[in-house]
């Protein structure tokens, strides 16, 4: 079905993360979701994903995650639309077999230590013809997303995993060489119908800034209330409109290094493997 683009702009006008931004537009072009499809979020964390597909394409969507706390936020925005939401693994995940029409499984297979045992259970409960929209961090990522990690991988051969300067490692086994993810799925016996890659213009130091510094100061109630609320990401409908407000002046600089990122090819370094796949 069609997706209304200026009410997404405007629940996405608060996303100080461009990757994800581009990530959900690409997911609605990607799955063209119906309201009779079956949709699995797996991995669906606070459930952000779920918020735009319940706003913008609802259909019977269903959350799984191992966090507790991060289902109970997912659920208490989407609950009124329908969708529910069950505490598991990805592997195993407790569905039968040919369960759901489409997935989204989007920055999770980097964090699972067993990503192939991961891709079957996907597999598993996908209806044959049915389709995943895939993403997961490039390791040929841009410099000034991350130049930390970027330098002491280069330097060293080493990286920072936890912390506030994990950047693009932050809690992940692994990340993939394009060639490495289109392997993988392929012999886990998926088609892929599509490959996208997604940012490599991006303002210096993003990650750390968004998911180090911003989201900590977020999560704890550190910003004052006018910032808080340009900062929040479920609530970009009811977001401040003043082009003085810190925070809008950060996401006015970040869109406009990101109009950049449009028509890009593998021969650039970039954030994002996107990828959508076809259970034959």
């Amino acid at each position: 079905m069609s997706v209304d683009q200026a009410r997404l702009a405007r629940l996405v006008q608060n996303e100080a993360d461009m990757a994800f931004k581009r990530r959900v537009r690409l997911m609605f072009d990607a799955l063209n979701l119906q309201p009779t499809d079956r949709v699995l979020d797996a991995g669906c964390g606070r459930g952000f994903f779920m918020k735009y597909v319940t706003e913008l394409a609802p259909c019977k969507l269903t959350g799984v995650d191992l966090d507790f706390e991060h289902l109970e936020i997912a659920l208490a925005q989407n609950r009124a639309r329908g969708a529910s939401v069950a505490q598991s693994f990805i592997d195993p995940l407790p569905f039968a077999d040919a369960t759901f029409d489409k997935i989204i499984f989007s920055e999770v297979l980097e964090h699972l230590p067993d990503d192939w045992g991961g891709l079957l259970e996907l597999k598993r409960v996908l209806k044959p013809g049915g389709l995943i929209f895939l993403t997961v961090p490039n390791h040929n990522y841009p410099f000034w997303w991350d130049p930390i990690n970027k330098t002491l991988e280069a330097v060293f051969h080493t990286h920072i995993q936890n912390g506030t300067f994990a950047g693009i490692w932050a809690n992940h086994e692994r990340l993939y060489y394009p060639d490495e993810i289109k392997a993988l799925v392929t012999r886990a016996g998926f088609e892929i119908r599509a490959f996208f890659p997604i940012l490599h213009y991006c303002f210096p130091f993003a990650h750390n800034l968004v998911y180090g510094l911003g989201k900590p100061l977020f999560e704890k109630g550190m910003l004052p209330q006018n910032m808080r609320a340009a900062a929040d990401r479920f609530g970009g409908e009811q977001a401040p409109t003043s082009a003085l407000n810190p925070v809008r002046l950060g996401l006015n600089l970040f869109n406009w290094i990101d109009q950049f990122n449009d028509n890009l090819d593998e021969k650039n370094s970039f954030m994002i493997n996107a990828l959508v796949l076809r259970k034959p």
